[in-house]
């Protein structure tokens, strides 16, 4: 019989919901305004605009509630690496590879004191405090080029900031596609999903 234990309180599933659905919308306006051919765009590239630019400023606002939210309360802490990072990083990539498919135990279970194995920490520490940041900054050099790009980057502004966000843009698609393969690496293979609508993490 499987255990459950109460993970997600109810201001990070608003906040996982809300984010999840503005990356959609702008990896699906992004890829419509980078790659759609004129005459027979995804999205019409007004609406495309339009579309993008909302949702990123929403983005970034979803991202500043949740650093408040990691600051007012306990779920910072999971965000922290202690000693033996290397050698824990290995164990739980052995796990992944190997461990898994042979039904062995993982090495660091999902604790209230701990929700995230070594790699899931790993990957949202760069995803959380590096890739967004860098993309809901760099979309507002974008949004205001002659105010703020200018002042950094001079003639290439458009070009160098252009650059960082699709980058950015490209690695947070990447983490969602490996995000939910993970999630179905659970005690059923949508238990994880469930435990982000109720709050309960299902344990083996």
């Amino acid at each position: 019989m499987s255990e459950k234990v109460y993970l997600y309180p109810v201001w990070i599933r608003f906040w996982h919901w809300t984010n999840a659905f503005l990356c959609l919308l702008l990896i699906v306006t992004g890829i419509s305004m980078q790659y759609s051919d004129p005459s027979f765009p995804m999205i019409r590239f007004d609406w495309s605009v339009s579309i993008h630019n909302t949702a990123g400023v929403l983005l970034a606002m979803s991202y500043l509630f949740f650093l408040l939210g990691n600051m007012v309360t306990s779920n910072g802490k999971h965000y922290v690496f202690r000693k033996g990072i290397l050698k824990n990083l290995w164990a739980q990539a052995r796990f992944y590879a190997f461990g898994i498919f042979k039904g062995e135990n993982p090495p660091f279970p999902i604790s209230v004191e701990s929700k995230f194995n070594p790699l899931q920490k790993l990957s949202y520490i760069v995803i959380m405090h590096l890739a967004i940041p860098i993309v809901a900054i760099s979309g507002v050099m974008l949004l205001y080029p002659e105010i703020i790009a200018n002042e950094f980057f001079g003639s290439k502004a458009l070009h160098t900031t252009d650059i960082f966000h699709v980058v950015m843009g490209f690695t947070v698609s990447l983490f969602l596609i490996v995000h939910l393969y993970f999630c179905t690496i659970g005690h059923t293979p949508t238990s994880n999903f469930k435990g982000m609508i109720n709050g309960f993490h299902e344990k083996h």
